[in-house]
């Protein structure tokens, strides 16, 4: 699929890095959130069916409604078993990974270099959970940079108000930054640079782009992406088939290009579905750079600087 007229991409020679972008809560890993107020002994059913549902008919924006439940339940807590910074933290360590995810970052980077062996894999995290605990968490060092929903604390180190907000449209932002190269601790000190109209190209253009994830706050960045150029695909907890139904209306309505069980191993569909999109893109890029005639050695590993 060629990108339509609209953006200015830097010729591919120029650009010899791929982008894989995930959600995480139920694309990565099941929902987090939910996992870590059933440690805390809330009653997740009741949670987000009947305190967040009335939120929601309350006209809120679903992200900032979550949020705000859980300072409620918090403050309705004894301070010293309120949610914390410490124990969001400490949760990190808890979460259990759908099949093969640990495996697929050094595969699709093997993927990549066996093409070519300057095309450079960027893995990237944006998502509506809750940051403490996907930066805490075993894969968080494979990312290049991670955006998540993110709160302010008091003086106990208790939640007291969200301080970042990742919602539907908000990811597409981070996707932008991504293209422009506006990544770690220095880009977060200046958040309006994403405005300013690149020169010369895009660092990673959208046709070097793979977006997965599982639904709705995902939609804006696949029909970014996609329209672009880029590879959209979306994913179901194979445990969960009463969603399922949910995740195939991302294909009836074309936000994705095609539907897997999160189940990232070796031999299942969404190994192959994510080996073939890299393998795909590293070809073109390969083409490209050595019909320009230049190589140089990529700087990046692809792996992030521990951000606070």
């Amino acid at each position: 699929m060629n990108p339509p007229t609209g953006l200015r991409y830097r010729d591919n020679a120029m650009s010899r890095k791929i982008a894989v972008i995930f959600d995480f809560d139920d694309t990565l890993a099941p929902d987090s959130t939910s996992a870590f107020l059933a440690s805390m002994g809330v009653d997740v059913d009741d949670f987000w069916g009947r305190r967040v549902k009335r939120l929601l008919e309350g006209h809120w924006d679903p992200i900032p409604a979550y949020l705000y439940e859980m300072i409620v339940e918090s403050n309705a807590r004894p301070a010293s078993d309120r949610i914390t910074r410490d124990r969001l933290e400490a949760f990190a360590g808890q979460v259990d990974f759908f099949p093969g995810v640990k495996e697929i970052f050094p595969a699709l980077r093997a993927e990549a270099s066996a093409i070519d062996p300057t095309v450079v894999i960027e893995f990237y995290l944006i998502s509506s959970g809750i940051g403490e605990i996907l930066r805490g968490t075993s894969i968080a060092d494979e990312f290049t940079d991670i955006w998540a929903c993110d709160f302010h604390y008091g003086d106990e180190g208790e939640i007291i108000y969200p301080r970042n907000v990742v919602s539907f449209t908000e990811k597409t932002r981070f996707i932008f930054q991504i293209s422009k190269g506006l990544v770690g601790s220095e880009a977060r000190a200046n958040i309006a640079e994403v405005n300013r109209k690149m020169r010369g190209g895009f660092v990673i253009p959208f046709e070097q782009m793979v977006m997965i994830g599982d639904g709705q706050t995902d939609v804006p960045c696949f029909s970014l992406i996609k329209r672009y150029g880029g590879s959209a695909i979306g994913v179901c907890d194979p445990e969960a088939p009463s969603k399922w139904e949910k995740a195939r209306l991302l294909v009836t309505d074309d936000r994705v290009e095609s539907m897997c069980a999160a189940v990232y191993r070796e031999g299942a569909g969404l190994h192959r579905t994510l080996h073939k999109a890299v393998k795909e893109i590293a070809q073109k890029i390969a083409g490209k750079t050595y019909a320009a005639g230049s190589v140089e050695q990529p700087a990046s590993t692809g792996r992030r600087e521990r951000h606070t």
